[in-house]
């Protein structure tokens, strides 16, 4: 795991200016690479690596690297786990007749060299971003994996294209330009975060997942008045895709497994080779573990291959309702792991805050990012890399809305608007306080704090049934934090589109819960969960690593219908057979918790002032661009306690310590 920048230039800047340049944007990264760095420049460009060493911790594995025949040049950000295989198939070609070292950049260079770029991103098995220059044909190319494990970054910054791992570099760049670009602050406060293509700056870019950027002479001077989506050109710039999630999961509609035996003996045997594979590390390794299905899945899988105990880690809390720990120790009790549990006092916990724009680069408001800093945090004293059990939910059906979704709409969808617009009135007429009791005495909930979000849920569905006029939009209005994110906006402005409008499969998507997972593959997963984990993960120096996003795994899951996923109301049924395999059912079977805080309960108390700051009327209308009104209404409705607008307001909030910390 490493950071990587550079740029390429259109003017005529002297390269030891251009090299200064990089290696000024490359110290903005030693967080991501804290062992090693370097710089390679010539007339036009220049790449900068930061190395967090994993594989090959000798200088054979220091980058930006040269392949054997010296006509590429890479920096490379992530792990290719097949590596030692697609080292064996160039050895028998004859490919590299002595190798250097024994890293996976080497590797993957000299594939490129022997079967080309795409062809050698199709055939690795792993997570990355890189940028490649090709000295002889003077093309520079950058890629990312085909789900967005890995960020890239990429845009202007004066004449020059500059590019990286996270933002802080590209704004190092002193012609960095900042800004905000309205159209994505519209999407943030929608998602929660910015989507890809978008970044919260004007001509900054996030790389597609599974695309190629080929930049095949100087960079136009000028940025394109779009974001540019895979098959469009600016230019000298082209996108195309070497990979795409419509053909894995039409591939795998065409060619179902029926038998659930079958489909639990195939599920364990390429999740049990994924692991294997992603165990592989020149320095200390663990996994998390919170004692939920996914985390157990991957370290019974890791633990089941090891002959020493696997080191796993969890973080306890002080609030009994969002404290797991106890479940992650049971179950790393009857796994046998070599398990930490660190307890995060509630100040502790809160600590973390102020530094979350700095760690982000950009508005993001998925709130578990402080207690995934702080697990990552305690892995990072035991281990330089962690497996993780992230994607499981996205692949197995595992969220809420795959399963209560199709269910509403199912229910829903026959009644016109305006009938659906009544009965979601009439359920927002009862108080949030009156749902809560409801919910108490059917004893559906346990939990204090579980309770008390009850009727906060059922406003918020109650106004997604109002506005859907179709499945895909009450998906949107499910995963909408606000609605209407435009009237929070000073002024006017145009939302632009999403990934979420791009086609879908052509087959496999018949479901409405499989139609909601490929949606949340396609942005949610790479953009939210993805990003979360990286930016906390690399903060510390830790590397992290998701199994369930192996290439066999995702064409597996691909192949199961919707059956084998959710069955009796519950989803990932599948993943829960393997595990049942390893772990008793009765440490398992609990309802989902999600790794959360009390957030409701802390912006009305210890976070108030905090808030309430960040939300005055005065800071709101600083800059022009949100409107006090709506935005003091939100937070005046939520402290009188009447709703929970938590989410709501922690977009904002994040929204305004982002800005505070860029002034």
């Amino acid at each position: 795991m490493c950071g990587l920048t550079g740029l390429l230039t259109s003017g005529d800047e002297p390269e030891d200016e251009l090299r200064r340049r990089v290696e000024g944007m490359a110290r903005t990264l030693d967080h991501r690479g804290p062992d090693d760095g370097g710089v390679w420049s010539e007339s036009g460009v220049a790449l900068g690596h930061r190395r967090l060493s994993i594989l090959d911790l000798s200088p054979a594995g220091a980058q930006p690297m040269h392949s054997g025949c010296g006509r590429f040049v890479i920096a490379f950000n992530g792990e290719v786990y097949n590596h030692l295989d697609l080292r064996r198939e160039l050895e028998e070609s004859r490919a590299e007749p002595a190798w250097r070292g024994h890293s996976d950049t080497e590797t993957l260079l000299t594939g490129i060299v022997f079967w080309g770029l795409d062809e050698t991103l199709r055939r690795a098995a792993g997570m990355f971003a890189f940028a490649l220059w090709d000295r002889r044909e003077r093309k520079l190319w950058l890629a990312r994996d085909p789900m967005g494990e890995k960020p890239l970054y990429w845009g202007w910054a004066g004449r020059s294209l500059v590019f990286g791992s996270e933002l802080k570099a590209l704004a190092a760049h002193p012609q960095f330009a900042g800004g905000v670009d309205r159209g994505s602050l519209s999407l943030y406060l929608r998602f929660g975060y910015v989507p890809a293509p978008h970044s919260i700056h004007p001509k900054i870019y996030k790389l597609e997942p599974g695309t190629i950027l080929e930049v095949a002479a100087a960079p136009p001077k000028e940025h394109p008045s779009e974001p540019l989506r895979p098959g469009q050109t600016h230019g000298s710039l082209a996108i195309r895709r070497y990979w795409s999630l419509n053909s894995e999961i039409e591939a795998g509609a065409a060619n179902p497994i029926a038998d659930g035996t079958e489909a639990v003996d195939r599920l364990e045997a390429v999740l049990r080779a994924a692991v294997q594979r992603q165990t592989i590390s020149d320095v200390p390794i663990g996994a998390f573990l919170s004692g939920g299905v996914d985390s157990s899945t991957i370290v019974a899988l890791m633990q089941a291959q090891s002959a020493r105990p696997v080191k796993t880690f969890t973080i306890g809390f002080d609030e009994a309702d969002y404290n797991e720990a106890p479940h992650a120790e049971a179950v790393a009790q009857h796994l046998g792991t070599d398990h930490v549990t660190l307890r995060i006092t509630e100040a502790e916990t809160r600590a973390v805050i102020p530094e979350l724009p700095q760690i982000y680069d950009e508005p993001f408001a998925d709130s578990s990012q402080i207690p995934t800093y702080a697990v990552c945090r305690a892995a990072r004293t035991g281990a330089t890399v962690a497996l993780s059990g992230d994607a499981g939910d996205e692949l197995f059906g595992g969220y809420n809305r795959h399963i209560l979704g199709p269910q509403v709409w199912r229910r829903i969808s026959w009644a016109p608007l305006m009938l659906r617009q009544l009965a979601g009135a009439a359920v927002r007429t009862v108080p949030e306080e009156a749902w809560n009791r409801i919910v108490a005495l059917q004893g559906r909930i346990s939990g204090s704090a579980k309770v008390a979000l009850a009727g906060g849920k059922m406003h918020r569905l109650a106004a997604r049934i109002q506005s859907a006029t179709t499945l895909d939009e009450l998906y949107r209005d499910i995963v909408s934090i606000h609605m209407d994110p435009a009237m929070l906006i000073a002024g006017r402005v145009e939302e632009p589109g999403s990934l979420l409008a791009d086609p879908l499969p052509r087959q496999g998507v018949e479901d409405a819960a499989a139609r909601m997972m490929v949606q949340d593959m396609r942005s949610y997963l790479p953009d939210d969960i993805l990003c979360k984990v990286d930016r906390a993960a690399m903060a510390v120096s830790l590397e992290t690593r998701v199994p369930f996003l192996d290439p066999e795994v995702i064409k597996l899951a691909a192949r199961l219908p919707i059956g084998m996923k959710i069955r009796e109301g519950r989803g990932k049924w599948v993943l829960r057979q393997v595990l049942y395999r390893h772990v008793p059912e009765t440490l398992i079977d609990r309802p989902k918790v999600g790794f959360s805080i009390p957030l409701g309960a802390w912006l009305r108390g210890p976070l108030r002032d905090w808030a309430e700051d960040l939300l005055s009327p005065q800071g709101l209308a600083a800059d022009g661009l949100l409107d006090p009104v709506p935005v003091r209404k939100i937070w005046a409705e939520h402290l009188s306690g009447r709703q929970d607008l938590s989410n709501q307001l922690w977009t904002i909030l994040m929204l305004q310590a982002w800005r505070r910390r860029q002034l």
